[in-house]
């Protein structure tokens, strides 16, 4: 698809997904579970997010990424590859390389395209346009995690602060049907007015797994009925991460463009999302 549609506005579950994660079936604006907790239990799977993110150092996982357009296009395209990100001296970086692509029914090809945030750039390598794009989305010197930078491109919720998505959603605890036999906590984000998703998304579910007290499955619906769904698959968690898996360096023949920031202009806020 167009390039101006992958960057249209950018972790981890509704709409017509129409799949099953963890007893609980999403096909409509509001998950079909069995019933929604009190908020007090809430603030309990954030806190303990919260303190898993807090103490996140690496993370490395299997990435499945599905962009589903509602009728009358009715239709899905699936992404697949890896994410890497790593903390570096206060600094972090994360990559996320996509390997391969099926789109609707036809056969899965090889598809080569990647994403790397830095804290301050983002940096698109396209393999099938032969182009690389950077674009500055903070000041030098006022780097922002490579998660929080990576969330403007993808749906990629839960691995920031807590403090922001009590800011920007009204949270519910889904109750699955088999009470204490799951493996995930779903919750359930709905967009406020005054949101910063608010012209992008209505609402996002994000499956927790227990275990490892992070985010296994982000799907968000789309203002336009869109949806964007990210599975992290056979995460590691704080192993160290070369840092060579980070760099990288213009292919022979590609075209590179660079959009720096303008001078006085304030970091923008503004989400893209991207598929093909």
């Amino acid at each position: 698809m167009d390039r101006e549609i992958i960057t249209k506005a950018a972790f981890i579950l509704l709409g017509t997904v129409g799949t099953c994660w963890a007893g609980c079936c999403v096909k409509s604006r509001e998950p079909q579970c069995s019933k929604v907790v009190k908020p007090d239990r809430v603030d309990k799977v954030l806190e303990q997010l919260k303190q898993k993110t807090e103490t996140l150092e690496s993370y490395q996982a299997g990435v499945e990424y599905l962009f589903k357009q509602p009728a009358p296009f009715d239709s899905q395209t699936l992404k697949k590859g890896v994410l890497y990100y790593q903390q570096f001296g206060g600094k972090s970086k994360l990559r996320m390389n996509f390997q391969t692509l099926k789109q609707d029914n036809e056969k899965q090809q090889k598809y080569v395209e990647q994403f790397i945030f830095d804290g301050v750039w983002l940096t698109v390598i396209d393999y099938q346009i032969k182009q690389v794009t950077k674009e500055q989305l903070a000041e030098p010197n006022k780097p922002m995690d490579a998660f929080e930078l990576a969330r403007r491109v993808f749906p990629i919720i839960g691995f920031t602060k807590v403090e922001e998505l009590k800011r920007d959603f009204v949270m519910k605890l889904v109750e699955q049907k088999e009470s204490g036999k799951e493996a995930f906590v779903q919750l359930h984000l709905k967009v406020k007015p005054d949101s910063v998703y608010k012209d992008d998304y209505t609402a996002v579910d994000f499956w927790v797994d227990k275990k490892l007290g992070l985010p296994a499955k982000i799907v968000a619906v789309s203002t336009e009925d869109d949806i964007y769904e990210i599975k992290l698959l056979k995460p590691r968690v704080n192993k160290k991460i070369s840092k060579k898996v980070f760099d990288f360096k213009v292919p022979k023949g590609f075209t590179a463009k660079e959009t720096p920031l303008k001078k006085g202009e304030k970091t923008t806020d503004t989400r893209q999302k991207t598929q093909d």
